[in-house]
Order: C-alpha cells, then structure tokens, then sequence
C-alpha cells in the first residue's frame, strides 16, 4: 500500500478551505465538456459557502468565493464566472514599501525628538518666543542627561550639545544657564529629603505629651484614664 502524506502532494493555496476542496478544483480541471464544467463549479462554490455560513451575510461574499475558486485552480479554471475573472496580478500586488529614517541620533540620550525640537527652534523665524523655547529646552536637557548619567550636567556640556544639535544657531550664555540651574536645584530642595522626613517624624513623636488624661471611648460610654 502506497502512502499518501501531505509533503508529497500539491501546494495548498488556501489552507481553510481543506484539501477536498481543492481536490474538487482539480477535478473540474479534468471536465472538457464546458456546460457541466460550468454546472461542476456552481456546486463547488456552494459547497465552499457552506464551510463559511455565519460569513454570508458580508458584503461581496460571492465574489469572494469565486475569486478563491480561481486561486485554488492556480487562474487555470476555464468557466463562465458572474464577476470579472481575477488575475495574478491584481491579488499579488507588492504594499508599497515604507521609507524609515535611517539618520543617527547625535545624543541619544536626548532623544531624536528633541533634536528635532532644537533644529525646529533654531530654524524659525519668528523672533518672539524662542528665548523661552531655548530655555525650556535646556531645562529638559538638563533633566534627561541626569536621568541618563546619574548627575548634573556642566553648563559647557549644555552649551556644547545645543550648538553641536543646532548646527551653531543657538548659542546660550552662562548667566542663562546658572538661572535655569539655581531654579532646579531650589524647586529640587523644596522637598525634604528621607532623612530629613525620618528625622523630622521622630522630633515630633518626641515632643508629643504623654497624654495620661486622654479620654477613651467604649460601648458608647465615656471613660477617663485617671493618672496614677
């Protein structure tokens, strides 16, 4: 007995359909009489609807059906079909292929949206606001170089990846950058350290009175702790 196994038969162009079907398909390949060909296929494609049926009420679901006839038949079915006849072509177009931005990053600490920020801000042309947005901007450098280097930056650094990211538009001044550095440090200073929290918490549980006449209530009577 010759066995049968599936690596040793045909390619199957749509595997949901089952290879009975697609032996169905062969065999009407088979048929030379066209008008039962053309009976033949009628039935196939019913019996094809009949694997699908909570997919009958989509739209152009015979279409469809047919259209995967011609597909299993690898376009070589000769019948007479009530929709346009597929071509390779038209089911095997190429997506149109996606154009990625290869450029590198030149701090990639920073992040590439950020240099885009600093190239937009050098490149603008409006006078009004762009102190600010330089401003802004060195803030947040300043705030992801330290999450990125565990420390504060120098001003040179600040000043140098500006300029290096700007192309040499921008340039900042050290007095700038010593504000825009005092006011972080202070706004970072506002709050209290764990130790100083921690320390703060025992102060005050140390000067809290022992409290030897507090009142207590218990079964909705009062009762007072007489001091001994």
């Amino acid at each position: 007995m010759k066995k049968n196994y599936n690596y040793t038969r045909r390619k199957l162009y749509l595997p949901e359909y089952g290879r009975h079907i697609h032996e169905m398909i062969d065999s009407l390949l088979l048929i030379e009489d066209r008008h039962e060909r053309n009976r033949q296929a009628r039935a196939v494609i019913a019996v094809m609807g009949n694997l699908f049926p909570l997919l009958r009420d989509t739209a152009d679901f015979t279409h469809k059906l047919w259209d995967h006839l011609f597909i299993m038949s690898d376009f070589q079915l000769d019948v007479d079909s009530p929709y346009p006849l597929p071509s390779r072509e038209d089911l095997t177009i190429r997506p149109r292929s996606l154009s990625y931005n290869q450029s590198p990053i030149r701090q990639k600490h920073y992040g590439k949206y950020l240099e885009r920020m600093v190239q937009a801000v050098a490149k603008s042309e409006a006078q009004s606001g762009v102190g600010e947005a330089v401003d802004c901007l060195a803030r947040y450098m300043r705030a992801k170089s330290f999450e990125y280097n565990q420390e504060h930056p120098s001003n040179e650094t600040i000043i140098k990846d500006l300029r290096q990211m700007s192309d040499g538009l921008i340039e900042v001044d050290e007095e700038t950058l010593n504000n825009l550095r005092n006011d972080y440090k202070q706004n970072a200073m506002a709050r209290p350290s764990r130790g100083q929290a921690a320390r703060g918490q025992r102060m005050q549980q140390k000067n809290r009175p022992m409290g030897h006449n507090r009142n207590y209530a218990k079964n909705n009577q009062n009762y007072r702790k007489s001091a001994k």
